[in-house]
């Protein structure tokens, strides 16, 4: 392997192919006799690849570890409101659940953006009229939009606490999807991290059960709550300060999986068929598919930012648009069953929440479709897989604005 090295030193491609075929033996093949070849540019060039050492741990600067332990001891608070204070916890947590964490991650990325004075009065009137909202609706368990409301209120969050990720950029392909591929290494960090707290209770419990002092119910009410409000705004500390931590993770989770739901989904579709389940009358049967379809649907989002990235092959490729191409069968599937419970029994709030968002979700499907065809055929144009991604997630904002404030007044809070 060293003569091949040395006789291809002007060949940057057959570098690459000795390399991908043993990566290893390259890297200490190279190294023996780079003292040889270190005046050619390309032995330099492969030199800092080879052997570039990562950066430590980065902990920001010197405000950031303040800040989040403040902010992490008020998302405590927040969910620990209603023992200070005489609220119901079902009323509280129901409605409120949303602002435990994200109004505190908007208000960090609006202070890592800098945002001027007139966006941080937008943003914090926006979270405000939000709280004051849904708080001031009406009391009723049988009403659709109150559940609408309270279940799409966390998502129009979300999409506030994007805006304030991606600052001035909100109009940039990149910094949408950026926000993507956050989100995901966030869910990864944030998993390690209840992980090891459920780990750290367990010892904690257990060292105390020796001595006899059982301290389970005030460890569980305060410092587990305090733990679980605090784990995604510490995830987003790490994830943002130390991005190689995690990074690297979220591509091999998106390629794992995405040929495994593809096979999982096949087989449940021909297993629906068979159990002869009928999708248009079992209103249980199709909330639960619905659930399936956003849950596939969003790993297909966060395999296509990933793939567009990191993983160009064929076959990648292939797999994620046999997956689409399926996907859109399922929402094909279950929009035919909404239209048609809506024809024998008419429009409610929830058939309509449904069908509009089953609306969206096969739009941005057949788009993805689409172009992941093209970038079958022609790799460069994976590009507009990224662009149909980001043009929808404004879309699906608004969606949730109009769920989340309008269909109560619209349907009278019924």
């Amino acid at each position: 392997m060293k003569d091949d090295i040395r006789h291809n030193l002007d060949n940057a491609r057959r570098l690459e192919e000795i390399y991908q075929s043993d990566k290893s033996g390259f890297k200490s093949s190279f190294n023996e006799i780079f003292e040889e070849i270190q005046d050619q540019p390309l032995a330099q060039f492969w030199n800092e690849r080879l052997n570039y050492v990562a950066p430590g741990i980065s902990w920001g600067g010197k405000m950031d570890l303040p800040v989040i332990f403040v902010a992490s001891l008020i998302a405590g608070f927040i969910a620990k409101l209603p023992v200070f204070t005489n609220i119901e916890e079902s009323f509280y947590y129901s409605r409120n659940i949303g602002f435990v964490v994200l109004p505190i991650l908007i208000g960090y990325f609006a202070w890592k953006q800098q945002f001027e004075q007139k966006k941080l009065l937008i943003l914090s009137a926006t979270v405000l009229f939000s709280i004051i909202f849904i708080n001031l609706i009406p009391e009723n368990s049988q009403s659709q939009t109150l559940i609408l409301s309270c279940i799409h209120l966390p998502l129009f969050l979300w999409a506030v606490m994007g805006y304030s990720f991606v600052g001035n950029k909100y109009n940039d392909t990149n910094a949408r999807l950026d926000y993507l591929r956050y989100m995901g290494d966030l869910v990864v960090m944030t998993t390690i991290i209840l992980i090891a707290g459920i780990i750290l209770t367990l010892l904690t419990l257990g060292l105390f059960n020796l001595i006899n002092v059982d301290i389970t119910t005030f460890y569980v009410e305060y410092v587990v709550v305090f733990g679980v409000a605090a784990a995604p705004i510490i995830g987003t500390y790490l994830v943002r300060t130390n991005p190689q931590l995690v990074n690297k993770v979220s591509p091999i989770i998106a390629k794992v999986f995405s040929p495994l739901v593809l096979v999982t989904l096949v087989i449940y579709l021909l297993a629906m068929i068979g159990s002869g389940k009928n999708l248009y009358m079992d209103r249980d049967f199709l909330f639960i598919f619905n659930m399936l379809l956003i849950g596939v649907m969003a790993i297909i989002l966060f395999s296509v930012a990933e793939t567009g990235k990191n993983d160009r092959s064929t076959a990648s490729i292939l797999i994620l648009f046999a997956l689409s191409a399926v996907t859109v069968i399922v929402n094909t599937i279950a929009l035919s069953a909404i239209l048609y419970r809506i024809s024998e029994w008419g429009i409610t709030a929830n058939r309509l929440a449904v069908l509009g968002g089953n609306i969206l979700i096969l739009c941005n499907l057949i788009f993805v479709s689409l172009n992941l065809l093209k970038g079958i055929k022609n790799k460069e144009l994976l590009g507009k897989v990224e662009d149909s991604i980001a043009f929808f997630l404004p879309v699906y904002s608004i969606w949730t604005v109009i769920v989340t404030f309008l269909f109560p007044i619209l349907f009278q809070f019924k």
